[in-house]
Formats: C-alpha cells, sequence, structure tokens
C-alpha cells in the first residue's frame, strides 16, 4: 500500500470515528454532559426547587390517617430532603399555604386535604415544623410558599370547613372562572394575607417567605372587580389602579415580616417576561403589561429580597428577557425558575438541551442563580437532570447570596471547646453561636481560601464534626470552619 493509499483509509477510519462520536452524543445525554461542560460553580448561588403539596403532587402521596401512614408521610419528606441534599441543593420552597388552607395548624385558615384526603381534618402532627426541623437538619433553607391571590375552587368552597375565607370573610372574593380569587382592590386582602405571614413567621423558625401567584389572573380584563375600582379607584387609570394594589399587598407584607424577623428573605416568582424588550416582544404575556406585577420595581423599592421569574420558556422567549432581569436586579437577588416538567415525556417532551443551554447561559451573565419546578422532575432524573446537576452543575455545595442590603456585619468567628481523637478518627466542637449554620472547608493548602468552593465540604446547623485522621494524612488536607448568620454573612475562619 503506497502512502497516499494509506492516508485515505486512515481519514475514512476517523470519519467513521466522528460519525459514531456524533450518534452517541446526540443520542445519550451522559456523553452531551462529557462534551458540554458547565462553567465553574461559584461560591454564592440560589438552587432552589419547589415542592408541591397542592394534591400531593411532589409530596405527599401517602395520607396521614393513622399513625403508620403519618410516620410514612414522613418519611416520604426525608427521603425527597435526602434527594435534594446529595445533589447540593441549598434552598427548599416547600408549598405552605395553597389555595386557601395551609400545611399548619393555623388560627386563621383549615389544614389542606393533601395532608389527609379530608379537608380541614388534623394530621396529627405539625408538617411544617417537621420540615423545617429535617430541611435545617440538612444544612439547607426552608422558604414557605404561600399561594397568595387564588383561593379555591367553587366546587369546593363550601367544603373548606368553617375558618375558610368563604365563611370567615366572602366579602374580600371575586368569582372568576372556576375559581375564587381575593380581590387585590380591597384593603382587607392585604390585611389578611399579612397576617397570614405574620403567624408563620412569628411562630416558625422559616429562612423565607415566597409568593406565588402574587398578581392578577389571567384574562385580567373580566375580572369581576369594577365595585372596588369604583369605590377605591380615585380616577387612576385601572391598569395602573391594579398594578398600585399588587404593590400595596407586597409592601404591606414586606414591612410585617421584617418588623417581625428581618432576616427571612423575600421573594416572588413573577411572570417570566417583565414586559417587552428592544427587540423582542413579551407576546402578550408579561408580568408588567398583563398580570399586573410591577416586580423589577418591588426590587428597586427594596420591597422584595429576591425573585425567582418563572422563566419556563425556551428559544427567544427565554434569553432576552433573563438579560433583561439581570440588567434590572438593582443589585438583590434574582434566580430564574426552570420548567423542568416540560422535559418529561407527558409534557411538552422537551430536549435535554434546552434546560443545560439555559442553565449555562444563566450562570454565564451573572444572575444569582436557578430554581426548579418541579421538585419530582429532578427527583425522579427526568432526562438525566439529576445526574448532570450532581455530577457537573453542582459540583459541590454553594452558599445563598448574602442580603447585605439588610445587614452586613459578620458573625464571630468560631469557638473551639473539643478536640479529640477517637481511634482513627478526630472529633470536633466548638460553640454555638445563635441562629447560625456552619461551613466547613478542606484543602491540601493552608491557610484554606475559603473564597474558592472547591473547599467548602459541608454546609451544617450541626455544631461538631468528625473526619477521618488518615483521610487527613494521605491526602495532606487541612480544616477551617466558619460561622454563616441568617443574612448570609460569613465569619472568619476557625483554621485548625
Amino acid at each position: 500500500m503506497n502512502i497516499f493509499s494509506y492516508l485515505c483509509s486512515m481519514k475514512y477510519t476517523l470519519y467513521i470515528i466522528l460519525y459514531f462520536i456524533a450518534i452517541v452524543f446526540c443520542c445519550n445525554a451522559e456523553a452531551q454532559n462529557l462534551f458540554f461542560s458547565a462553567p465553574p460553580a461559584p461560591k454564592y448561588e440560589v438552587r432552589a426547587v419547589w415542592v408541591t403539596t397542592l394534591n400531593g403532587l411532589d409530596w405527599p402521596t401517602t395520607k396521614a390517617t393513622n399513625e403508620t401512614n403519618r410516620q410514612r408521610q414522613q418519611q416520604e419528606l426525608c427521603q425527597l430532603l435526602d434527594q435534594l441534599q446529595a445533589c447540593h441543593i441549598n434552598t427548599v420552597i416547600l408549598q405552605t399555604r395553597i389555595r386557601g388552607s395551609v400545611i399548619y395548624p393555623s388560627k386563621i385558615e383549615p389544614w389542606d386535604v393533601a395532608l389527609t384526603g379530608q379537608y380541614d381534618r388534623d394530621p396529627g402532627y405539625d408538617p411544617l415544623a417537621f420540615a423545617i426541623e429535617e430541611t435545617h437538619r440538612r444544612g439547607m433553607e426552608l422558604h414557605a410558599w404561600i399561594v397568595t391571590v387564588p383561593a379555591f375552587k367553587t366546587a369546593v368552597a363550601s367544603k373548606m370547613g368553617k375558618r375558610s375565607l368563604f365563611k370567615t370573610h366572602p366579602e374580600l372574593l371575586r368569582k372568576h372562572s372556576d375559581q375564587y380569587y381575593l380581590d387585590p382592590g380591597l384593603p382587607g386582602s392585604a390585611d389578611h394575607l399579612a397576617e397570614i405571614c405574620r403567624e408563620i413567621v412569628s411562630r416558625y423558625d422559616v429562612d423565607g417567605i415566597h409568593f406565588d401567584y402574587i398578581r392578577y389572573p389571567e384574562q385580567a380584563e373580566t375580572f369581576s372587580d369594577a365595585a372596588s375600582y369604583k369605590k377605591y379607584g380615585k380616577g387612576k387609570d385601572k391598569r395602573a389602579w391594579r398594578r398600585d394594589n399588587i404593590t400595596h399587598i407586597v409592601r404591606k407584607a414586606y414591612g410585617t415580616i421584617k418588623a417581625q424577623k428581618p432576616w427571612v428573605r423575600v421573594s416572588c416568582s413573577p411572570v417570566g417576561k417583565f414586559n417587552d424588550v428592544t427587540r423582542y416582544s413579551a407576546r402578550g404575556w408579561s408580568a408588567y403589561g398583563t398580570v399586573h406585577q410591577d416586580a423589577q420595581g418591588w426590587l428597586r423599592e427594596g420591597i422584595m429580597d429576591m425573585l425567582l421569574p418563572m422563566m419556563y420558556f425556551q428559544g427567544d422567549h427565554f434569553y432576552p428577557f433573563a438579560a433583561d432581569w439581570q440588567e434590572h436586579s438593582y443589585d438583590r437577588t434574582v434566580a430564574p425558575g426552570l420548567g423542568i416538567y416540560f422535559l418529561s415525556p407527558k409534557e411538552k417532551d422537551w430536549e435535554w438541551g434546552i434546560i443545560q443551554r439555559e442553565l449555562c447561559y444563566l450562570r454565564d451573565i451573572g444572575l444569582s442563580g436557578q430554581a426548579f419546578f418541579r421538585s419530582r422532575f429532578l427527583t425522579d432524573n427526568t432526562k438525566g437532570i439529576y445526574d448532570y446537576l450532581l455530577r457537573h452543575f453542582y459540583p459541590y455545595p454553594a452558599l445563598l447570596p448574602p442580603m447585605k442590603w439588610q445587614s452586613s456585619e459578620p458573625p464571630s468567628m468560631p469557638l473551639l471547646v473539643e478536640r479529640e481523637r477517637r481511634g482513627i478518627n478526630e472529633y470536633l466542637k466548638w460553640m454555638p453561636q445563635e441562629g447560625c449554620r456552619y461551613v466547613i472547608y478542606a484543602s491540601d493548602q493552608s491557610p484554606i481560601d475559603t473564597n474558592d468552593p472547591q473547599n467548602i465540604v459541608k454546609v451544617t446547623s450541626d455544631t461538631d464534626y468528625t473526619y477521618s485522621l488518615l483521610g487527613a494524612y494521605y491526602h495532606n488536607y487541612h480544616l477551617a470552619i466558619t460561622a454563616l448568620d441568617r443574612y448570609g454573612n460569613e465569619s472568619l475562619p476557625l483554621e485548625l
């Protein structure tokens, strides 16, 4: 064989190899992950997931009708939280107020049907308190998700119990399509929602309050608030008046929450397109123009700490509007929500690359993180998303961006009170600090660079830690511990 023939045969072989690589790349999500690496993970990043209790969509599937089922219901939640912790989710947004009903023993509204299968039936324990304790045990934050304006379907209104809005404040409700909604134009609606916030924040150690559907409903032009507008509109343009009504609800809730506990992070999930942007139209579906949410104005005014815009779109419905949120964040936290449920073949059957590209873009342009709707599609590893986060996108833990606008003073450095060798392990214990969690770092460099997120081993509410002396010896690593306060401020490191 001459040299020309040899090179031709090699070229043909190379084509064959490249062809099969292309086939594998197109058909195998794992191979795509190898070829399409994620941008470096930052130290500060929101990694949130919505856990839906409506109809038990994410949790619970077992009804707490007896002690055995009650324990199964709790175990379901623990298994879910274990999975979220393992892939370095740091924020659990648990649906706490559903549609005019709640998952804790409230003096204001009835128990939700998802817990027991019956309206306003006590499940025999406090699910919100249990969820907070178990979430904190795993080093994550729990934000209480409040569905704001919608109340309940008209078909179930009479079944909700004597503490239902249908019985206690029927004057606040307006029928729209097949549901009842609070009328945002009535002052009593803002008062009622603020009282829900006060009840939760005063009684529970939540890390955040998250408002969903804090807006007018779809087809808002047919919403029956003519009487409210006539009484309270004072000649103002109706669209502007409606925006002011929603902003009033936000302002009152924010003030109520911060007066109780200023470290509680207040967030909401506005419609994913704020408004038309240069060269791209929102195509009739925007927060500001369609459902009267001035979400960017709330950031500018300082009455919202974090936005999780519902960006359940792709292509030019997504990227220009994500950039718009970044450009108008006003130094607050914006972490777009991604509709990972669209990956499911039972939904829109999106190809995996859509979500992967969106994740990478959000990190590249410097937004504060991501949120995922819903948790079941994440924990079920729909089209490999859980594996991708675990192995590539979230390779180590991250901290939530600190609320410097609320407080910027760091806590004291942890004080070591016990250090004891136990066989081949070493046990460390430090003095607890009120309201603090702790970040454990390890590195083969000393002093440890705590700005490098690759050195984060664990975020924990524990005040002790056991590590292997053999591991430290063979891998030549050193340890450091910092305190993290409720605002997200971090102390100087205790070097060990």
